[in-house]
C-alpha cells in the first residue's frame, strides 16, 4: 500500500523573498563579502541554494538588494522627522546625528558599502548610488534653506560643504566601522556641527552688510522706477 505524501507548504514568494533578505543582512553584517556564502545565506533562511538564485542573479545582486532596503529604512521617516525641526543648526545636527546612528547601529553593512560597494565600475549607475544621491540631498536642502534664511554664507558651495559633512563623519567613524574601539555619536554629531558651522554662518558684520547691500538696491530700484 502507498503511503500518502505530505502536501509540502510553500511560503508565499514575497515572504521567502524578505527571508533570504533578512538572513543575507546578518550574514553580510557578520563577515566581510569574500567570507559570506550563498550557503550560509540559504541555511539562515531556511531554503536550499537554488531558491535563491530563483529571486537573486548572485552574491553581489543580493548585497545590492540588502543595501537597497538598509537606505530604504533610514529614508522612510527621515523627512518628515527633520520636517520637525526648526533652525539651521538644529537641522544640521539632525542631519549629521542621522548618519553617525545609522553607522553606530549597522557597522557592519558601512564596511560592505565602502569596501564592495562604491569600489565597482558600475555604482553610479546602481540603485545603490540613487539612494545615496537621496539621503546626502537633505544636507543641500538644510543648507540651501539656511542662505534664504540668511543664516549661512551665499558664496559657499554648499555640495562641498556637503561632501565635508559626510567625508568627516565617515572619517571620524573608520575604526568603529573596522571593529576597533566605540563611536561617541552626541559628541560627534555636536564637535561636526560646530566645525561646519564656524566655516559658513553669516557673521554680524556681513550680516548688516547684506541688509546695507538690500536697502541700496531697494533705492535704487526706486529711483530708477520715478525717473
Amino acid at each position: 500500500m502507498a503511503v500518502a505524501r505530505r502536501p509540502v507548504t510553500r511560503l508565499p514568494r514575497a515572504q521567502r523573498v524578505s527571508d533570504i533578505l533578512a538572513a543575507a543582512r546578518a550574514v553580510f553584517s557578520e563577515r566581510d563579502y569574500e567570507e559570506s556564502s550563498i550557503s550560509e545565506i540559504a541555511a539562515r533562511a531556511g531554503v536550499v541554494e537554488g531558491t535563491i538564485y530563483k529571486f537573486f542573479a548572485g552574491k553581489r545582486d543580493l548585497l545590492h538588494k540588502v543595501i537597497d532596503d538598509w537606505y530604504a529604512g533610514m529614508l522612510a521617516d527621515y523627512q518628515v522627522r527633520l520636517a520637525g525641526i526648526e533652525g539651521t543648526r538644529n537641522r544640521l545636527r539632525f542631519v549629521i546625528w542621522s548618519h553617525l546612528k545609522s553607522i553606530e547601529e549597522s557597522p557592519g553593512l558601512c564596511r560592505q558599502v565602502f569596501n564592495e560597494v562604491r569600489g565597482q565600475r558600475d555604482y553610479f549607475t546602481s540603485s545603490v548610488h540613487d539612494h545615496h544621491r537621496h539621503y546626502t540631498h537633505f544636507a543641500l536642502d538644510v543648507l540651501r534653506e539656511g542662505i534664504v534664511a540668511g543664516e549661512v554664507r551665499s558664496d559657499v558651495s554648499i555640495t562641498l560643504v556637503r561632501d565635508m559633512i559626510y567625508g568627516a563623519v565617515e572619517h571620524h567613524s573608520l575604526a568603529y566601522i573596522c571593529g576597533q574601539g566605540s563611536l561617541d555619536v552626541e559628541t560627534a554629531a555636536d564637535q561636526i556641527t560646530d566645525v561646519v558651522l564656524a566655516g559658513v554662518l553669516v557673521t554680524e558684520a556681513e550680516s548688516s552688510d547684506q541688509r546695507l547691500d538690500r536697502i541700496e538696491a531697494k533705492l535704487d530700484r526706486a529711483l530708477a522706477a520715478g525717473s
